[in-house]
Parts: structure tokens; C-alpha cells; sequence
């Protein structure tokens, strides 16, 4: 079956890593995948016009509702989609986008959503049948690059006033301008905090290890990669108490959770002073990665989904 898969694709960010790896559990059942992003198309007529080619695609597949699965809405193909945080927890929020949402559930073949939690939230607001909606987990797969330096953040003369080995370093693309030039501004008056381009997923597992530990100070998450793949590498968490990161983080057992700045450091002072602690993070964070976030698992659900459209595109 020939699949058109529609997704955010900034490089180097969580959505494209977690794109690529679905594309590749598609891929390895036989099917062949385009990976499309979602900002090479202005409306549903633009993707209706790329599946007709010849041959043309037989089934779709689209990572959040609004964002990608908005534009699947004209196909006569069966599809399905896959929730991304920002569906539940900031486009509901807006009554057209909600609309929308709706009709993109309704018409698809099935949904899956990374929690269970997620999955409830989604059939209340969006009123769909659970029949219809799976719950899978992503899977975790890390991979340390051989080399990885810091150099380029030791530069600075100055450190953090308490402890010149405490410093916090923020490593991403620049995918919002606006909060972007905010954070630019904040750190450029913050001792021993530093900006970091984006790498590839290799040198970041290698920089993780390297550090003391992972923060993840979202607001608004449906669940994070990073956290997991923190915990697959045996490095401790400090993540914002949010929904989609208790998800995944049971305070004092995989991680610490926090809901202030000033918790954030009483928590960073707790995993710093306690070895035990720390210890017990480590080995829980990684037996839960390995019992829960199965790459094997996440693979088998979805080339039982896929068999689930082409099965449809054949009877039709």
C-alpha cells in the first residue's frame, strides 16, 4: 500500500524524530511511506491533488488533527491520525479548530493517542467512540554519538553565582520566532545559562549523558520524547508538573516533578544532596522506558493499523 504520512517537520525537533521512526515501522511491513510536511500544503485541495498521481497513494496517516489531519478532510482514502499534545491541550481550546478536529476524528479509520489519560480527554471533548481511539506509547530507541564536546559553553566568564558547576543549558531549533528573541533576552541576563543550536539525535542523547540531569519545563506537553529518552539513558529528570509529563513521571520514583521556580530549585537541591535519590531515579526512569515505551511494540501497533486501512481500500 502506498501511504502519504503528513506531519510538522521542522528539523531536529520531537515531531519529526517520532514522524520518522512511524514511517519507518510502516516501511518495514511493506509499505511504501512519503513523509509530507504539513507546511508544504496550503489546503485540503493541495494534498487531494498530490494522491491522485499516478500510481496514486492508497491510505494517509497524519500526526495532530488540527495541524495535518485537517488537511486529509477532502480524501475519498481511508486514513488515520495521531494526537500530538497541542490537540488536547491548546487547539481544543478554540471553537473552529474543535469543529474541525471533530470532523477529522469522525472520518478517520482509527486515532492513537500516547496515554491513556489522552485518549479519555479526546473522546469527551471531541465526543468519539473509544472503539475507535488506541492507546500506544512512543517508542524509545536512544543511540550516544561517539563524540560530543561542550567547549563552546565554557567560554563565558561568568558562572553561577553559588556554584561554578551549576549551569543550565537550553538545546533546540528556533521554531517560534517571537519566544525565540523572549528567551534570547532572558538568558543574555542570566549568569551560567547558555543557548544551544540543535543537534542531531545522536550528539543529544551524548550531551545528556553528560549532564546531571534533564529539565523539561514545558507547559504544555503530550508527551515527551526527551524525558523518556533522559530516562532510557540512565540520566535523571526535572520536569514541570503538566499532565502530559506526570503521564510519564511519578514524582520521587522516574523523576522529580515541580510547579514553581523556587520548587524547581528546592527539587535540583534534593537530586544534587541525595545519592540515593538519585539512584533510585536512574534505575526506576530506565525499567519504566523498558516496560512501557517498547520500540518493538510501538512497530506491531502500527502495522496492524495500516493492515487496518489497507484492508478498507481493498473492500472499497
Amino acid at each position: 500500500m502506498k501511504v502519504l504520512f503528513l506531519a510538522c517537520l521542522s528539523p531536529k525537533t520531537g515531531n519529526h524524530t517520532t514522524a520518522e521512526r512511524i514511517r519507518s515501522h510502516i516501511e518495514s511491513a511493506g509499505h511504501s511511506c512519503e513523509l509530507r510536511d504539513v507546511a508544504d500544503f496550503h489546503s485540503p485541495a493541495d494534498v487531494a491533488h498530490l494522491v491522485s498521481q499516478n500510481p496514486p497513494f492508497e491510505g494517509a496517516l497524519a500526526i495532530h488533527l488540527f495541524k495535518a489531519g485537517r488537511l486529509l478532510l477532502d480524501l475519498r482514502l481511508p486514513f488515520g491520525v495521531i494526537f500530538g499534545g497541542t490537540d488536547i491541550n491548546e487547539d481544543v481550546k478554540d471553537e473552529q479548530k474543535r469543529v474541525v478536529m471533530k470532523q477529522v476524528l469522525l472520518k478517520a479509520r482509527f486515532a492513537v493517542a500516547f496515554t491513556e489519560k489522552l485518549k479519555e480527554e479526546a473522546e469527551f471533548v471531541l465526543v468519539s467512540p473509544d472503539s475507535k481511539i488506541y492507546v500506544q506509547p512512543q517508542g524509545i530507541q536512544t543511540e550516544e554519538a561517539e563524540q560530543f564536546c561542550w567547549t563552546e559553553f565554557l567560554r563565558s566568564s561568568e558562572w553561577h553565582s553559588e556554584n561554578l558547576h551549576n549551569i543550565l543549558i537550553i538545546i533546540g531549533p528556533k521554531v517560534d520566532p517571537a519566544l525565540t528573541a523572549e528567551v534570547e533576552a532572558v538568558v543574555q541576563r542570566a549568569a551560567g545559562v547558555f543557548l544551544a543550536q540543535e543537534r542531531s539525535q545522536q550528539e543529544l542523547h551524548a550531551a545528556m549523558k553528560r549532564c546531571f540531569a534533564v529539565v523539561n519545563s514545558s507547559v504544555s506537553e503530550g508527551m515527551s520524547a526527551a524525558i523518556l529518552e533522559a530516562m532510557d539513558l540512565r540520566v535523571p529528570v526535572l520536569v514541570r508538573n503538566i499532565p502530559g509529563n506526570a503521564a510519564v513521571v511519578k514524582h520521587g520514583v522516574t523523576g522529580l516533578l515541580f510547579s514553581s521556580p523556587q520548587e524547581f530549585v528546592h527539587q535540583s537541591q534534593r537530586l544534587l544532596s541525595d545519592q540515593e535519590l538519585r539512584e533510585r531515579v536512574v534505575r526506576s526512569g530506565k525499567l519504566y522506558v523498558e516496560e512501557h515505551h517498547s520500540v518493538k511494540e510501538e512497530r506491531e501497533t502500527y502495522q496492524r493499523l495500516m493492515d487496518k486501512l489497507h484492508k478498507v481500500q481493498f473492500l472499497t
